[in-house]
């Protein structure tokens, strides 16, 4: 093959011609055979040329064999970047097999590796209890600190009323101190005025009204000795009568107290018919039932303790104490335990429970209650003959159920099933071994609506004013000793003077 190459040179592009030409001579230099020659053209111009023989070809391809011989270099050329290319995609395959082959050979057997997941599942899990442990731990902890919060400050307020007391207690020897130092100085002046020898009456003879008046700043005398009719202006009954009647009349409410707290909205308080040693006809016992774990019982060695707000005593009950169903009957106290149809008998000298007992098929906790509500399903009562409990059961289909109880050991003596629907009336109350229920715990002008007597298992319809004065009667019960209904109506503990029929 030989390749030819021409020259042109004027002025301004000699170096491309020395260029040209020294590659020329190199490209010669290589074929080991090349002519160079210089000549004018026909124009004039001067013109250089050389050729260099070809060491393979005979004579020199025409251009389209040249074009030819191009498109085959950059066949031959995007060939090999395509094989290129996929060397290079291989080499990277080759890479990421080894990379994987090296963490394998490193992780182990796939035994060891299933091992360790499943104790690394079985640590996750203990780090999940071992958090939810902590948590209630932490929300016990912070109840804890609110209980502890709120007995300090009973304690502090118990200790207050405690020195509050004392000192009304030095304050009242002292008075009656200065009375009878002024009664013995009086008697000395009258003596020393008499003549010796004198029968004269002295001014302070014991039958004088004005001794009387002395006398009485310095004895208790009860006001059921005094007062000839009740607050509510009703005759009182005679003292030691104790003969059974018909519910006849309803008197006006009297406010003794009023709770303090919201849990006081609704409760229970009451004093004991039949007390005993060293309880009196006085005291009075109080549960605020507002609440989810009911188990204080204030109780009040005096009427004033009660009226004024300080008790003598708080009991903590063993067990959570629902509704307001609870009674004092002979020292102790009975109540239905929080969720269950169980009724205890919680003995207030000892501080013990002496007896349980689950009422057969009760409803509880919201099954059978008044019509108020409140968990009201059993309601444990007190009249001249002793302990009743009323409820519902499902055999009854919600009619009230009325069961006499054993004091000691909670029996069940005799049953009554009434046609009266619990839920249809706002509380009950025995008299007599009747039963009698209030028509609404919230209307003002409510009645004694109905009676069930149980000695001939009858009842009857009743229209017997009864009041509510606050508008939410939540515990109504019959003091025989008394012979007065008590009521938490809406804060407040309220007495009802009543009458009953001759015998």
């Amino acid at each position: 093959m030989s390749f030819c190459a021409r020259c042109y040179s004027c002025g301004p592009r000699m170096p491309a011609v020395q260029l040209l030409i020294l590659v020329c001579l190199v490209w010669g230099t290589g074929a080991r055979t090349a002519q160079f020659r210089k000549a004018n053209d026909r124009s004039g111009r001067c013109q250089y040329t050389f050729s260099v023989a070809s060491p393979n070809e005979s004579s020199c391809p025409e251009e389209s064999q040249a074009m030819s011989a191009i498109r085959d270099l950059q066949r031959d050329s995007s060939t090999q970047h395509a094989d290129l290319e996929s060397i290079k995609a291989r080499l990277s395959s080759l890479e990421s097999l080894l990379y994987r082959l090296t963490s394998d050979q490193a992780a182990g057997p796939q035994e060891v590796q299933e091992g360790l997941q499943r104790d690394l599942g079985a640590l996750r899990r203990e780090r999940d209890q071992l958090e939810t442990q902590a948590r209630e731990l932490e929300v016990a902890y912070s109840n804890l600190l609110r209980d502890k919060s709120a007995l300090e400050e009973e304690k502090r307020q118990l200790g207050q009323e405690n020195e509050d007391l004392a000192r009304r207690l030095e304050s009242s020897s002292q008075e009656v101190a200065r009375l009878r130092r002024g009664q013995c100085h009086l008697t000395r002046d009258a003596s020393q005025d008499m003549l010796p020898g004198s029968r004269e009456v002295s001014q302070w003879n014991l039958d004088t009204l004005a001794f009387q008046e002395l006398k009485s700043e310095l004895t208790e005398v009860p006001a059921s000795q005094i007062l000839k009719e009740s607050p509510s202006g009703h005759p009182r009954r005679k003292e030691g009568d104790n003969g059974c009647g018909a519910l006849v009349w309803v008197g006006e409410p009297v406010t003794l107290r009023t709770a303090e707290t919201i849990t006081g909205k609704y409760g229970v308080w009451m004093r004991d018919p039949k007390p005993v040693h060293p309880y009196t006809q006085e005291t009075t016992w109080r549960i605020d039932t507002v609440g989810t774990d009911i188990r204080q019982v204030f109780e009040y060695s005096l009427v004033g303790q009660f009226e004024q707000g300080y008790p003598s005593k708080v009991h903590v009950l063993p067990r959570a104490l629902e509704s307001t169903g609870a009674v004092v009957y002979a020292g102790s106290l009975y109540f239905q335990e929080a969720q269950s149809r169980t009724v205890l008998r919680y003995e207030l000298s000892t501080e013990a429970v002496k007896a349980e007992k689950e009422i057969p098929g009760a409803g509880y906790h919201g099954q059978f209650p008044y019509s108020w509500g409140g968990y009201t399903d059993l309601d444990l009562a007190v009249d001249e003959s002793g302990l009743w409990v009323i409820y519902s059961t499902e055999e009854a289909k919600g009619a009230i159920v009325l069961s006499k109880l054993n004091p000691e050991n909670l029996d069940l003596e005799h049953t009554w099933e009434t046609n009266i629907r619990k839920q249809s009336v706002a509380n009950a109350f025995v008299i007599c071994g009747t039963l009698y229920t209030v028509s609404s715990y919230s209307s003002a002008e409510a009645t004694v609506n109905f009676a069930y007597d149980t000695a001939t298992g009858v009842s009857k319809t009743l229209t017997i004013p009864f009041k509510n004065r606050y508008k939410y009667s939540s515990m109504i019960d019959y003091n025989p000793l008394e012979r007065k209904l008590f009521a938490w109506d809406n804060f407040n503990m309220v007495t009802y003077d009543i009458q009953l029929s001759e015998v």
